[in-house]
């Protein structure tokens, strides 16, 4: 995992595999890979979506942090850029509230996730969703195209966020605003963990400190932005264990150190 293309590579090989597999297997693993860690009976990232207009089982892989549509003040008309788009999941309830007079465009870099997606826009004839394989830190999207950006446990995988929020500041109209569920950290994760790239493809090793999560939002250019909701991310000591020695896992749940859920808000001046 010595360069950004390294890490790029490894989750999107994950997500590949991801892609072929059903919500409950992918729920059942810290990655969403049977190959990856010790399967357990619960969730350990995802919320449930199946109360939100729109849903669509098919698109739900179990693979989000949060729920970034029910906080994103998406208006009928709108258009909304998903970043890491997945199957469609985030996307598709989206399109529910913009409506027929809006317009959802997904973004994923997983070649199997753009076709997964896409074929779930066919089925159900959506025809004012798209979604275009494409890098977050290079969106394929026009400046000044969206009125609303969603995202859902994404933006930590990304090597360089402060670009990646810089491209979400472009493609932003003025005026227009984001939502995004992400994993951030409270205190330092031990290099451990930090360094295992199954972990990393399982949205916890490549997350920021809240704080400089913050700021990288600010340095972007955004403004207003508030936490919209925070929950504690509890990793079950089986995942862990699979990464640290009983001693190392002692001294982390001593530390203090925390990992966590937050959806986000901000606004493009």
């Amino acid at each position: 995992m010595s360069t950004e293309q390294d890490l790029k590579e490894i989750v999107k090989e994950k997500y590949a595999e991801i892609a072929k597999q059903s919500k409950e297997v992918n729920q059942s693993s810290c990655c969403g890979s049977t190959g990856c860690c010790t399967p357990v009976d619960f969730v350990v990232m995802a919320e449930d979506y199946t109360h939100l207009p729109g849903y669509v089982a098919d698109a739900d892989l179990g693979l989000g942090c949060g729920l970034p549509t029910e906080f994103a003040l998406i208006k009928p008309g709108d258009t909304v850029v998903d970043l890491g788009s997945g199957a469609g999941n985030d996307a598709f309830v989206a399109r529910s509230i913009a409506g027929n007079s809006g317009h959802v465009i997904g973004i994923d870099m997983t070649e199997e996730m753009i076709n997964k997606a896409r074929a779930n826009a066919t089925k159900l004839n959506f025809l004012n969703v798209e979604f275009r394989l494409g890098d977050i830190e290079q969106i394929p999207v026009d400046s000044n195209t969206a009125d609303v950006v969603v995202s859902n446990c994404v933006m930590n995988l990304v090597p360089d966020k402060q670009k990646a929020f810089a491209e979400t500041f472009r493609i932003l109209k003025s005026g227009g605003h984001f939502s995004i569920s992400d994993i951030v950290l409270k205190g330092e994760l031990p290099d451990v963990v930090r360094k295992s790239a199954e972990l990393y493809a399982g949205c916890v090793s490549g997350a920021q400190q809240m704080s400089d999560y913050v700021t990288t939002i600010s340095n972007a250019g955004f403004v207003n932005l508030a936490i919209q909701k925070e929950r504690e991310i509890i990793i079950p000591n089986e995942i862990m264990l699979q990464y640290m020695t009983l001693d190392e896992l002692r001294l982390f749940k001593r530390s203090g150190t925390g990992i966590v859920s937050i959806t986000v808000y901000a606004d493009k001046p």
